[in-house]
């Protein structure tokens, strides 16, 4: 609901002396080559009005005025996306042509599109920004590091569109924007218009589509702003490593005084933009970035953090951030004092808050650090509660997380999603890549070796059960084992191995309670938690079966991984290796039975788990395997001329004494 409103005082905005924004007002504000390109792109230049780099004064007058927006009481615009109040992964399109065909990773993420379906989509966004009054440009940079930026033009017919990439996009200087030049992408948005769903391959009235050939994006049927983002950084993924040879990365990232950087690697919700917030650093940027070889850089210009349940006491730089020049999106509000509601989810989880990263007191203005990283910090929300909330990993186990990108998509990140739901999204990154998740991981292998890059695991998920039950990782908790990570606390820090993922976890650290270092101990049901790791394990195995014929033999199956994915195979055929024994066991029918269940034998004695705390939760498990062994070995005295199996070879080496000793002490 729109509320009648007047327009309350707000104090005036005060821009970075470096981005000064140009903005003609006269009608279409353009000259020579820019007014040439629009009218050859199909604008009708005597009809329309074009705004090309608007201040935010004039943004917010036009979406007062036509668009039922507000001003907040803190100064900032509250807009709405409408229907959409997250991105539409199922509608994303790549076009399928010659220049980039061989390079895209093809599948349910990056989804064919033919070239002609898109000139259709095309001309129907363009048709239809003809239709509107008024037509906003914004023309901006994406990446700080003037070697690997690339010039971005956006055209849009909502002013809250237009502020939005005004905050995310990097804001050029007048002398910059006088010379901006031909773009090198541009951004078609007709998200208030809908795609022809009888178009070939549309499968909704939503699109979002790239295409690399004219470097264009052409959205329809959606009015959610982080499209754009988000299809920036897609087009960074392509162009960076294959253009500049780069790796770009879904990461926040922060610098100390003693020039030490940090990335943070986690998807949508995991934390990055909070954590990342820090007053005794400096921040880089809190989502997007490039680790070049010169050092790392942001790709925008801006944040764009969540907003639900924000207060001044959690996050004070993100709260004070919120004012005159900012977008709030979906954000519910008081309608007699346009005070936001920040914990009112009626409209979306997804409540979120765009600004420019000048905003933030402590910003690392140039966002380009020439230093490479010290510390990477993978974050993970974890749904099943059963991951620590930090562990140090090798860089094996980094390759394999990175791969495996495990984490859960919370509330409101993507449309329809109510509840956390576990998901496996490689390079913490998988909606946005573009090439194979292989490339990224060699790439990221490559640097962190280079550099001696220190790589840790937090748990920003829940603890102490799984979601429902449990209760998500306090905030202050994590902050404290961050400042750890920073201080190098951590790094000296005792270690203990944690069951079956085989994740090195401190034995403690001042501040943190020892059962939330431990998250068995957090568990009062034992046989609850063992049933959670079971299934995440499976999940683990399953997951990084995609990418285990395309990377390096040590990343495929580093201690962690292997023992999770053959842990979950051994739980999920326990009752079945028992059933079979205690009918078939002195039969032949018994050996061809257990026979087909080899594979499982072959993961389990291949990842050497067969100690610890495996042994003693399964022993019948391994009293089985015995039987089978010297069923097997019987099997073979009987007929010599039978070639023992690689698979029996690798199951006597089994250490028969310590499975009877971690039997005997069950008992």
């Amino acid at each position: 609901m729109v509320y009648t409103h007047g327009t309350p005082y707000v104090t005036p905005h005060i821009l970075h002396k470096h981005y000064a924004q140009a903005f003609d007002a006269e009608q279409s504000g353009l000259i020579g080559k820019d007014l040439e390109y629009f009218s050859q792109a199909g604008f009708d230049m005597d009809r329309i009005q074009i705004k090309r780099n608007a201040p935010p004064a004039v943004l917010y007058e036009d979406a007062i005025r036509n668009e039922g927006a507000v001003i907040s009481s803190s100064g900032a615009l509250i807009n709405f996306s409408g229907k959409k109040t997250g991105r539409s992964p199922k509608d994303k399109r790549i076009v399928y042509e010659e220049t980039s065909k061989d390079e895209i990773w093809w599948g349910s993420v990056n989804i064919k599109m033919d070239e002609h379906t898109f000139e259709i989509n095309r001309e129907r966004a363009i048709d239809y920004l003809n239709t509107r009054d008024n037509v906003y440009v914004f023309d901006g940079y994406a990446g700080w590091d003037p070697k690997y930026r690339i010039k971005v033009r956006v055209i849009c017919a909502r002013a809250y569109h237009a502020l939005f990439m005004n905050n995310m996009l990097i804001r050029p200087t007048e002398e910059e924007l006088a010379n901006f030049g031909d773009p090198e992408f541009i951004i078609y948005n007709a998200g208030q218009f809908p795609a022809n769903r009888f178009t070939k391959g549309m499968s909704s009235t939503t699109s979002v589509e790239i295409n690399f050939k004219r470097m264009e994006m052409v959205i329809l049927g959606t009015e959610y702003a982080g499209e754009m983002k988000k299809g920036i950084f897609s087009v960074m993924h392509y162009l960076q490593p294959v253009k500049f040879g780069q790796l770009s990365l879904h990461s926040s990232a922060n610098v100390g005084e003693a020039g030490d950087v940090t990335l943070f690697f986690g998807l949508s919700g995991t934390g990055k933009t909070t954590l990342s917030a820090d007053a005794r650093r400096k921040l880089i940027g809190d989502d997007e970035h490039v680790w070049s070889d010169d050092g790392v850089f942001n790709i925008e210009g801006g944040c764009y953090a969540k907003c639900i349940n924000l207060s001044a006491e959690k996050e004070p730089e993100i709260f004070s951030a919120i004012r005159f020049g900012a977008v709030l999106e979906n954000v519910v509000y008081n309608p007699l004092t346009r005070v936001p509601d920040y914990d009112d989810a009626s409209i979306t989880e997804n409540t979120r808050c765009a600004y420019p990263i000048e905003f933030i007191p402590n910003a690392q203005i140039p966002c380009h650090v020439k230093s490479q990283p010290k510390n990477i910090i993978m974050l993970t929300c974890d749904a099943f509660g059963v991951l620590p909330p930090v562990s140090k990993l090798t860089p094996e186990q980094a390759s394999y997380h990175f791969l495996a990108g495990y984490t859960s998509k919370t509330p409101g990140t993507e449309d329809g999603v109510l509840e956390p739901i576990p998901t496996f999204s490689t390079c913490y990154s998988a909606p946005f890549i573009v090439l194979h998740p292989g490339r990224y991981a060699e790439m990221l292998a490559e640097r962190m070796s280079k550099n001696n890059v220190d790589c840790w695991l937090i748990n920003t998920g829940w603890t102490g059960g799984k979601f429902g039950s449990g209760k998500r990782c306090p905030l202050k908790y994590t902050r404290r084992i961050v400042d750890a990570v920073h201080s190098g606390e951590l790094a000296k820090a005792e270690y203990e191995t944690f069951g079956v993922f085989n994740l090195q976890i401190p034995t403690s650290l001042e501040g943190v309670p020892r059962e939330l270092l431990n998250p068995r101990l957090a568990w009062s049901n034992t046989e609850a938690f063992e049933r959670e790791v079971r299934k995440l394990a499976g999940m683990f195995q399953k997951a990084f079966a995609l990418y285990e014929n395309d990377v390096d033999e040590k990343s495929q199956a580093p201690g962690a991984i292997a023992s999770a994915a053959a842990t979950a195979k051994l739980l999920e055929k326990k009752k079945e290796y028992e059933a079979v024994a205690a009918l078939e066991r002195a039969s032949a029918q018994f050996l061809r039975r257990i026979e087909g269940l080899e594979d499982d034998f072959d993961v389990i004695a291949d990842a050497g788990i067969v100690h610890g705390q495996v042994l003693e939760q399964w022993p019948n498990m391994f009293r089985i395997l015995n039987l089978f062994l010297s069923q097997r070995q019987q099997h073979q005295d009987e007929d010599e001329s039978a070639p023992t199996p690689a698979t029996g070879e690798r199951l006597v080496r089994v250490p028969i004494e310590e499975l009877r000793q971690a039997e005997s002490k069950q008992s």
